[in-house]
């Protein structure tokens, strides 16, 4: 590339990169540099107090952060293997060029497309122990109405579900994509040589789509390490902390709480863990990639 050609492109990014730094960049450093502070927000004319590592150092000993790690690790494993799982068998289904599969697609993503907010309130609504249309007809079974939302038995499980609900449609579309680019030739031959269809996915269809499949396990771990809105409209992090996700509770401490350098370090913590996971998830495509 000439170098008229670079000064031109790097011209066209400047825009791109001026907004990235003042929207994201900015604000990331100056979380960590408010990190090492002592700061009550919502006290007037409060002064910053430095304090060194004494939030991260308060990180090892937080009760609640510990419970809120283990829910949020607990929500993104169940939801994103159940997710992945039905995802690929809801792609090899719908995997196909009849008209009838066109039209399941596009109710299949209505799930997917909806605002979380909006998701959140839906299914608060539908779980209601006294007004909820699912423990109605649980009700007409000649069953009791069951808390989905107020029973630390059941919480969990329930924003599980709708998580599942929500998210499944987006790893079948990109699983549906992913099959669809196989090569028909190779499925053929190995129809011709007496190969079972069980045969034929584990040791053809899975090794060749791998490599994608990491890349939606690793969007969607990360983005279920994240989740916020549609729980905290269901449960709000309770009962308790029965669904104290990560995220809601680095909320409360700089919102709620107003120690704002605490919340930072939270996050300051949370962005480097993620970091950390997707070299993980990269390593693993790239190995996998190199062995096909």
């Amino acid at each position: 590339m000439k170098n008229d050609d670079k000064l031109s492109a790097w011209l066209f990014l400047m825009p791109a990169l001026i907004f990235l730094g003042i929207t994201a960049l900015f604000p990331l450093l100056y979380s960590v540099y408010l990190s090492f502070f002592r700061l009550k927000i919502n006290l007037p004319n409060q002064k910053m107090l430095f304090v060194g590592f004494e939030n991260y150092l308060k990180l090892f000993s937080d009760r609640l952060l510990k419970i809120s790690t283990a829910n949020t690790l607990w929500f993104a494993v169940v939801s994103v293997l159940c997710e992945t799982v039905l995802g690929i068998v809801a792609a090899m289904v719908i995997c196909s060029n009849k008209f009838w599969t066109k039209i399941v697609t596009s109710i299949f993503i209505i799930p997917m497309i909806m605002a979380p907010v909006a998701i959140g309130t839906l299914w608060r609504m539908m779980l209601d122990a006294s007004t909820g249309i699912i423990n109605y007809f649980i009700n007409i079974l000649g069953i009791e109405s069951i808390s989905f939302l107020s029973n630390p038995k059941t919480a969990m499980g329930s924003v599980i579900f709708v998580n599942i609900w929500q998210l499944t449609p987006w790893v079948t579309i990109i699983t549906a994509a992913a099959l669809k680019n196989l090569s028909e030739e190779t499925l053929q031959a190995a129809i011709v040589d007496g190969a079972s269809a069980f045969q034929i996915f584990r040791k053809i269809v899975l090794p060749l789509i791998k490599p994608v499949l990491v890349i939606i396990l690793m969007i969607r771990f990360i983005d279920a390490f994240k989740v916020f809105d549609t729980v905290y409209v269901m449960t709000g992090g309770g009962p308790g902390t029965a669904t104290e996700m990560l995220p809601n509770y680095i909320y409360k401490q700089g919102l709620r709480y107003f120690d704002a350098g605490y919340a930072a370090s939270l996050a300051i913590m949370f962005v480097i863990v993620m970091t950390l996971c997707s070299i993980l998830f990269l390593n693993w495509r790239k190995k996998e990639q190199e062995n096909l």
